[in-house]
């Protein structure tokens, strides 16, 4: 299999995974930045490279290849990362640091083809189908790309190179570190079934008990698996789903990132989140900085919008439109958290959580929002989230006047001067507000509106 084979090149390096020069017909990329913080920190501090580094705040959100030789990686906690590696160096963030150098590997990709969807602060997709009569077959732009990352930035960077984004996505991982894998669509099969069924998307831990205890270990086994066997112990989304992938059956496009005429912010977490006492946690945090960012331009809402990301890159969203126009916290969070509870029980099947967002549309000017008479509770809507809903009630007054003391309080003493109690609550594994939002695509972490 010399056409799939990994780039042995070094750092910075042009060798392709094979003698393909001709166009195959696999034009879609994964470039994902190899242990991005931990990478970008050795660029300022070369004296720790080659030993076991970590970045984090609470959690480790990366490690080094030294460091997860004893089996430290993301998201663990810090503790327990010790246990495991006594001599590891543990180092914060600089966040604007990773947002500037992830900023111009990205704008490196746009250079080849506008369509770039990136998925995380440190990956992306690119489909360079239209781009290959300027600029050579996809691996060769793959490997021009790779070239102008570590030139510009001195960060190592691995591309996959495929027909789908699942299997470019699974090449980017075989590649690594610092490497390129290009998968020809003629040998999609045979690169993709001897490998262990978690290489697909979607398949962690608990999704890979099951499929163990039903003889399934290899790709291969998944593939011949019958459909109703794997909706029977996977559920009927799940088990469809992962026999797609099995068969490189994915037909999604690439998604360009547009600004929205919209309020909101997003959270990811640090790995697939099922709690649902953390997604309320991390719903609030969002709801708090949605609905200051509101209140601080004198706007208000009717549209709620809930987005979630699946642990399997699925991403579904829920909305919401109201009567009034709404910009409390409260109201945010609470009607965020029945559309995510409503999208669980409906499509979850067992599947985590990776991101959480929430985004207010359907702006109004609401320097003071107008009393309302009481409504009936929207039918979508639990009895709690509905009660709050209604913009312009006395309740809702009451938390708008609330919220307002809240943002002067922070605008005079700080951010941190005061939280909610149920935001506080420790020991959960959920990464910092940072490194929460940084793996958020930047497109959708700037503020909006």
């Amino acid at each position: 299999m010399e056409d799939t084979a990994p780039s042995t090149a070094g750092r910075g390096g042009r060798k392709k995974a094979g003698p393909i020069n001709e166009r195959s017909g696999a034009t879609i990329l994964h470039a994902d930045l190899d242990a991005f913080y931990v990478s970008a920190v050795l660029l300022e501090r070369p004296e720790l490279i080659g030993k076991p580094v970590a970045v984090g705040g609470g959690v480790i959100v990366s490690a080094s290849y030294e460091a997860r030789a004893y089996g430290v990686d993301a998201p663990m906690g810090i503790r327990q990362a010790r246990q495991l590696c006594p001599r590891l160096i543990v180092v914060g963030g600089a966040f604007e640091r990773y947002i500037e150098l992830s900023d111009r590997v990205f704008e490196i990709c746009e250079r080849y083809t506008p369509y770039v969807e990136q998925i995380s602060i440190d990956e992306a997709f690119l489909d360079v189908g239209g781009a290959e009569h300027l600029f050579g077959a996809a691996d060769e732009i793959a490997a021009d790309i790779r070239a102008d990352v570590k030139r510009e930035t001195g960060l190592p960077i691995s591309v996959g190179v495929a027909r789908t984004k699942f299997l470019a996505k699974v090449a980017s991982k075989a590649a690594k570190p610092d490497g390129m894998l290009l998968v020809h669509p003629d040998r999609e099969l045979e690169f993709l079934h001897p490998l262990p069924v978690k290489a697909i998307w979607g398949v962690g831990d608990k999704t890979a008990a099951k499929l163990y205890e039903m003889g399934i270990e290899t790709v291969a086994d998944l593939a011949a698996t019958p459909k109703d066997s794997l909706r029977g112990r996977l559920g009927p989304h799940a088990g469809g789903h992962l026999l797609a992938l099995a068969w490189n059956v994915d037909r999604r496009a690439i998604q360009r990132h547009r600004r929205a005429g919209s309020v909101g912010a997003q959270r990811a977490f640090g790995g697939d989140v099922r709690n649902r006492d953390d997604h309320r946690t991390v719903l609030w945090h969002i709801a708090d900085r949605v609905g200051s960012r509101l209140r601080s331009k004198e706007r208000a809402g009717r549209t709620i919008t809930a987005k979630m990301r699946f642990s399997d890159f699925q991403v579904i969203t829920r909305a919401t439109t109201l009567r009034a126009p709404v910009a409390s916290t409260e109201a945010l969070y609470r009607i965020a958290d029945s559309l995510v509870a409503r999208a669980l029980e409906e499509v979850a099947e067992g599947r985590g959580l990776s991101l959480l967002g929430i985004s207010v549309s359907k702006l109004a000017f609401s320097p003071h929002l107008q009393l309302e008479l009481p409504l009936d509770d929207p039918r979508h809507l639990r009895s709690d989230a509905a009660s709050v809903a209604r913009g312009g009630s006395m309740a809702s007054l009451a938390r708008d006047k609330l919220d307002v003391a809240i943002d002067e309080l922070r605008e005079r003493f700080g951010k941190a001067v005061i939280a909610n109690a149920s935001a506080l609550v420790g020991g959960r594994r959920i990464l910092p507000d940072e490194f929460g939002d940084l793996a958020v695509p930047v497109s959708e972490r700037k503020p909006q509106g």
